[in-house]
């Protein structure tokens, strides 16, 4: 018999230079009163100690900026100064004070000419525990300037004397102060590397970037290079060069990286960092690669914190609540996986952090994601260093005009945070450990689909956020044979392919497990065709909530849901867990795309496949678990839903029912395969005539007296999913009492909850325990 999901989950955490802490998104603002901070006993999250904030509004001295901006949250250019639109780098200057650098203005060389590109002294006056305003004074600056004539390209002010630099010219990005007081700066319209004086005077040509890739020659070039020739194909896309840098401690190297992934890359989630010695001004040849979590991350910044150890700054392109990833990993150079890539291991998520201090809520009262829970929730999330006490400093690029996460139609300000990484426990018990009195587990059916469209990395990154022990991605295949996450191989209901007339003609009517569906199918699909569509709300009626978040998140792989889950945390600390539920695999087997094997080796290349790993996988069908027995040793469930039979049964001639499987002696016949029993509620409560819950049957207890676990599915707050007792009116989307209905199936014997609102099967889970086991 494999280990049971509860002591599955007790796996020693690595420790790193840098202490790790649970990994969340931000709980929804629609449902903020229904969302429970309360997890499997504490919920370790990093502590808010100080933030400051400079006016989005701010104009420095200069002539004025913004002629040509998109105008954008009620503000149009131009501007009676140079605007500040946040800071893409910092650097540290130890006394209080810190040298900012805005990028190339308003986000294009075409609307950037007359911006100037300055590097600015700024000084925080924290606002902390103790009081303090919480604003940024902008002391100084210097211009970055060619007065010496090394660039041999034409800039915008070519004629002057001083040949100030501009947006036009450059987009500079990143930041590192050499020993001896002049600055590296990673750009991206070249890329190249830039060699600033003190004083922002060009000390040497730009630097442009060698093609250091296996095989290859000549430069790496972005759209906007001025050295790329007439019919060049650029192998850089616009705006995704050296966003991130870090320096050595010795200060002999700089560590520029890619934002985003080269072009031709058959990997689009490879992220390269490269080697620059600044002693002989050549790149060395070295490489690392870095892999994103999903294709469209970027790499925002870079930090060495540690020889050959650096903090990588990793954000999707989101904002506000729709934001996914807002994330610090820490890397290891000397230490790569099977696949080629650094290790990462997540430092902190910026999207749950401790706010127990209440810094900024009256400051900036109202705003998304201050609160007791803060979140840093900005789209361009440019900044990580590391303070000499060991704190995190984060900052933002705020796009001026145009970014508004804080309040919706207003731009965001400027924010400086310092986080102190010691773990607060943020709710719950401390020091749990899995045993009998803990609560029941919970897997975040789909995500947290409740609150955001299924099967997205945004639902998913919620319901870890919102305490489950596991997630759950449904798993199809493409016609190019890769697993992804959808509910159904039909995707007309879950995604915008009918809005795409490329795909019209895709369209067509099936016969799946015996019933014919017309749609759309996933196996008609190659993953980069499927890449080109976006998911949306399944029950919009029902969630109209989640609407709001059609047409923005991909269709995700298994492997980027994988590896989501093992570079996360449960509340408590311990590895987050996966329930991959394997469907339709007589079907997909029929067409040649069988799914068993690609899960086993996607969880083996990932490390799990041993009895301790928090890996349970899950089929409908019978055969497909008999086989994956002999694949693998993770935990095994066999679904069985309210009413007909596995189809692998059906299509075999036997005439075997999920009501036969659910019998004593088949349960018997279950755990000689498998490990847990994932039933539909009616199967342990079924309902009476007038839609209340009646008595339980026996199927709980003789599980438990053939060994297996018992998981529960669905439970869903709205009122058409709930019993009529548990009901608060006669609005079938409004909520009702799902934590009621849970504590029936607990004191029933339940062990585990499936859940499209995690936050409210944690509490219902942890109240049982508490009223249980009282002190415990």
């Amino acid at each position: 018999m494999r280990t049971t999901l509860a002591a599955a989950a007790l796996t020693a955490a690595t420790v790193l230079t840098v202490p790790m802490v649970a990994a969340a998104a931000p709980a929804p603002a629609a449902s903020a009163a229904a969302t429970s901070d309360r997890g499997r006993g504490p919920h370790l999250v990093p502590t808010l100690e100080q933030r400051a904030t400079l006016s989005a509004d701010h104009l420095a001295e200069g002539p004025a900026s913004g002629a040509a901006v998109t105008p954008a949250n009620g503000r149009t250019g131009p501007f009676d100064g140079q605007v500040i639109p946040g800071f893409s780098a910092m650097v540290d200057n130890g006394d209080g004070s810190f040298w900012a650098m805005p990028d190339n203005g308003f986000g294009n060389k075409q609307n950037s000419a007359d911006f100037l590109l300055r590097v600015y002294r700024v000084t925080p006056d924290w606002e902390t525990v103790d009081g303090g305003a919480g604003e940024i004074a902008v002391d100084e600056f210097i211009s970055l300037r060619d007065p010496d004539g090394h660039i041999d390209f034409p800039i915008v002010n070519e004629g002057t004397e001083e040949r100030l630099l501009t947006g036009n010219d450059f987009d500079v990005e990143s930041l590192v102060r050499a020993e001896d007081g002049t600055f590296w700066i990673g750009e991206e319209f070249g890329p190249f590397l830039l060699h600033v004086d003190a004083t922002g005077k060009l000390l040497e040509a730009p630097v442009p970037l060698p093609d250091l890739r296996e095989g290859a020659d000549g430069e790496l070039e972005s759209p906007q290079s001025p050295y790329l020739a007439d019919g060049e194909e650029p192998l850089i896309r616009s705006s995704k060069g050296f966003e991130a840098m870090a320096g050595s401690k010795d200060g002999r190297y700089l560590y520029p990286i890619l934002e985003g992934a080269i072009t031709d890359d058959d990997e689009q989630r490879r992220r390269w960092i490269f080697q620059f010695d600044t002693t002989t001004g050549e790149y060395t040849g070295a490489t690392w690669q870095y892999e994103a979590d999903t294709d469209a991350n970027l790499v925002g910044d870079a930090f060495m914190v540690k020889n050959d150890r650096l903090l990588i700054l990793e954000r999707d392109d989101f904002d506000g609540p729709a934001s996914v990833t807002k994330r610090v990993y820490e890397i290891d150079l000397r230490s790569t996986d099977d696949a080629g890539y650094v290790e990462k291991e997540l430092v902190v998520d910026l999207l749950d952090i401790a706010n127990p201090h209440l810094i900024g809520t009256e400051s900036s009262a109202g705003a998304y994601g201050v609160g007791e829970e803060f979140a840093f929730p900005m789209q361009s999330v440019e900044v990580v260093l590391q303070l000499a006490d060991g704190r995190l400093l984060v900052g933002n690029d705020n796009n001026y005009p145009g970014n508004d996460a804080r309040y919706p139609g207003t731009p965001d300000d400027t924010e400086m945070i310092v986080l102190d990484l010691e773990p607060t426990n943020r709710g719950g018990a401390s020091g749990a450990q899995a045993g009998s009195n803990d609560p029941a587990e919970v897997i975040g059916h789909r995500g947290a689909s409740g609150y955001r469209p299924e099967h997205t990395l945004a639902a998913y990154e919620l319901a870890m956020n919102q305490c489950v022990d596991y997630i759950e991605p449904d798993l199809v295949s493409t016609k190019d044979g890769v697993l992804v996450a959808r509910h159904e191989n039909e995707i007309g209901g879950t995604t915008d392919v009918a809005d795409h007339p490329e795909f019209a003609d895709r369209r067509t009517t099936k016969t799946i497990d015996g019933a014919q569906l017309t749609g759309w199918f996933t196996e008609d699909f190659t993953l980069a065709e499927l890449r080109t569509l976006r998911a949306k709300e399944r029950i919009p009626a029902t969630r109209p909530a989640n609407t709001a978040y059609d047409g923005l998140y991909v269709v995700p792989t298994f492997e980027e849901v994988v590896d989501l889950a093992r570079h996360s945390r449960t509340c408590d600390g311990e590895p987050m867990g996966i329930a991959p539920e394997i469907k339709h695999p007589t079907y997909f087997d029929s067409v040649g795309l069988s799914m068993e094997e690609s899960v086993a080796e996607i969880l083996e290349a990932n490390g799990y496949g041993d009895k301790q790993d928090p890996v349970v996988i899950q089929s409908f069908e019978t055969g497909n678990l008999k086989d994956l027995d002999g694949l693998t040793d993770v935990a095994l469930a066999q679904l069985v839903n309210c009413s007909g039979a596995p189809y692998d049964l059906v299509a075999a001639g036997d005439s075997r029912t999920y009501k036969d499987l659910t019998t004593a002696e088949g349960l018997e016949g279950i755990a000689e395969y498998a490990d847990i029993l994932g039933a539909c509620k009616d199967v342990m409560i079924p309902r009476n005539a007038d839609g209340t819950l009646g008595e339980p049957t026996p199927v709980i207890e003789d599980a438990h007296r053939a060994g297996l676990e018992v998981h529960g599915w669905t439970f869903r707050a709205e009122n058409t999913f709930l019993p009529t007792e548990f009901r608060s009116s006669a609005d079938p989307a409004e909520h009702g009492d799902l934590a009621g209905e849970i504590t029936v199936f607990l004191e029933a014997g339940m062990d585990g909850i499936f859940s499209d609102h995690p936050d409210i099967a944690v509490a219902a889970a942890e109240d049982f325990a508490d009223a249980q086991h009282p002190g415990r």
